[in-house]
Order: C-alpha cells, then structure tokens, then sequence
C-alpha cells in the first residue's frame, strides 16, 4: 500500500487527510446518523399507512353509535346500514343505542372517540338544530366530525288522538286557538325533528300548544296513541300503520308533495299553513381526522347500499326516501341545514328545556 506521502506527491491537488476522529464525537455522528435514518423510517411507514389502512379496514368490529332510543327512525335504518355494510366488509357492524341530552350524550361520545373508523354515528337533523338550539354543546359538527354519507329522509306526519274533537288541519288551528294551552303535543325530545316540526307550525299558526318531551320517540308515539298526549308530529315510516288501523288520526303530512304512503292526507302547505315544510333526514359522521381512504370507502359502500334499486323501493314503500352524495357534497348538505333551522329556532322561539 502507497503511503500518504507519495500519494501527495503524485497528486498535488489531492486533500490533505485529517486526523482520526475522537471516539467521542464519532458515537455523536453515528446517533445523529441512527436518528436521521429513524426519521426516514417513521416518513416512510407515514406515508404508506393510510393506503394499508384503508385496504384492511375493517379488521375489527365497528360500531354505530345511535344518539336516540331503540325504536325510532335512525335506529331502524342504522340497523339497515349496519347489516348491508357487514355483508360487504365481511365485518361485524354493531349498533349502539345512547340516547340522552338531546342527543348530546352519544355524540360527544363519538366527537372524543379514536378516528380510525371503528366508531362511528348515525345522526339526524337534531344536530343541525342543536347547532343553534344549544350553544353549550361539548362539541361542534363542522369541526369535530368529518361526513360520510346521507341515508335517506321522510316527512312527518301531524297526528292526533281520536278523542281529539278535530278532524282536519283547520278544526285543529280553530280549537288550539280556544283552548290556548291546552292542547300537548308529544316529541322524542328537545331539538328532535318532532319537536321543532311542532315549533314551526305553533309560530306559522299563531298557536299556544304545550310541548311534552319524551327521551325517544318510541315513548312519545306510546302516549299519543294511549290517549295521554293529544298529537304528535311523527315520520311516516313509524307512524302509517297505526293511522290505516284507526288509533290516530292524519292531519296533515310535512313535506313538499303528498306522501305516498298516505296519499289521501293533504300537506300542511295545501291543507292552509303556507309555505309550511319539515322533513327527517338521517346520515352517517366519523370523529374529525379519521383517514380520508376510510370515509371513501364507507361512502362507496352507503352509497352502493342507498343507490340499490331494491332497497330504494323497499324505503318508498316505507315513506322514506334514500339520499346519495359524496362526503363533501354532505358536508355542504349538513351546512345549509344548520342555517336552514338557525333561522326557525329564531322564529319559532324554541328553547332547549322546552
């Protein structure tokens, strides 16, 4: 082996060797050296780990987590979800029903959860009311949940026990105006769809009708029946079959055109309250920051659910109309309703303990 000495000689323009390095700074650079390809490490599995996610995803159970009583519009149609995305994902879906608080209990629940996709929540247009309706919310829709996928909406239908000496919407208005008080109207709960459909139409009527809170609206549809409440606003897909076997009488239907499920019962709007029109309408959140492949494919697999042909005619049959959209036209979706009823719990003068 040359020397260093010749070497330099015949390579003038060669550097210089520098002197050994201390043993103490060369374990420095080679920490520095382990820790840099560490980082690079950690970089690399970031950025191949939301792909793995979502191509395993689910590899456990998921849970949807109902804000409502069993028995209601969003837990039957979350159980619906739940069964089809099961068969799809080849994944236990598991429904949770945690009422309470207007809904607030089992979605502050979901809003703190883990966002990997494992829970998730079946909400209804309760929460774009409760936006407005109770501002000491723990929690914020637009800011703590991420949209999935809409499922679908029916009209309510305005009920009334047969002891009721009215039998169309105008005798209603006639004897809520002569009797100011003294008429109740049941809901599932303070800025449920039931409860808000019946502020609307005391402000759009001029009316003083009491309004009963229930904790869900199983309770509430029990009482109306039994006689113990006068009327209720109640969805058409829980409600149709006690109006065709007489335990109540159908006033008045919600939305823009006549159900089809009680095709005879006129709109609010062309039975005389103008303008009149509320719906229920349900769909599917994640926590805030659950991986953007895992919303993808939930909405593609509701999606497919919602879009199927039988399963639309199934809901029809129902009263219920099933809703298809991308999680960003959702989000916008969910927007515009949180100002939509912004404006009618101004209105209306609705207050949360009410």
């Amino acid at each position: 082996m040359k020397s260093v000495r010749s070497m330099s000689r015949r390579h003038p323009d060669a550097a210089v060797p520098r002197a050994p390095m201390p043993h103490d700074t060369l374990s420095r650079v080679a920490r520095r050296f382990v820790a840099v390809l560490g980082a690079a490490a950690l970089c690399f599995a970031a950025l191949g780990a939301a792909p793995a996610h979502a191509q395993d995803y689910p590899l456990r159970p998921v849970r949807i987590i109902v804000p409502f009583a069993a028995g209601g519009p969003a837990d039957l149609f979350a159980r619906a979800i739940a069964q089809q995305l099961q068969g799809a994902l080849k994944q236990n879906f598991i429904v949770e029903n945690r009422p309470g608080g207007g809904a607030i209990i089992g979605t502050d629940m979901v809003a703190k959860a883990e966002p990997d996709g494992y829970t998730l929540l079946m909400m209804s247009n309760t929460h774009t009311v409760n936006e407005s309706l109770i501002p000491n919310r723990p929690y914020r829709l637009l800011r703590d949940f991420a949209p999935i996928a809409p499922v679908n909406y029916s009209d309510l239908l305005l009920v009334l026990h047969p002891s009721v000496p009215a039998s169309s919407l105008k005798e209603l208005i006639s004897l809520a105006k002569s009797r100011p008080g003294r008429l109740n109207y049941a809901s599932s709960g303070p800025g449920t769809p039931y409860h808000m459909a019946g502020e609307l139409f005391k402000a759009m009527t001029g009316t003083f009708i009491v309004h009963v809170p229930y904790r869900g609206s199983s309770g509430a549809r029990t009482d109306v029946l039994g006689g113990q409440v006068e009327m209720m606003f109640d969805a058409v897909t829980t409600m149709a079959d006690h109006v065709r076997s007489g335990r109540v009488k159908a006033i008045a239907t919600s939305g823009r055109a006549r159900s089809t499920v009680l095709p005879d019962v006129p709109t609010l709007d062309e039975a005389g309250v103008q303008g009149y029109e509320a719906t229920i309408w349900l769909g599917v959140l994640a926590p805030k920051n659950t991986p953007q492949p895992v919303i993808d494919l939930l909405n593609r697999e509701i999606s497919r659910i919602t879009g199927n042909a039988d399963v639309r005619a199934a809901w029809a049959r129902s009263g219920a109309t099933a809703m298809t959209m991308t999680p960003a036209q959702f989000g916008k979706y969910i927007a515009d309703d949180i100002v939509k009823w912004e404006r009618i719990v101004k209105i209306s003068g609705a207050k949360p303990d009410e």
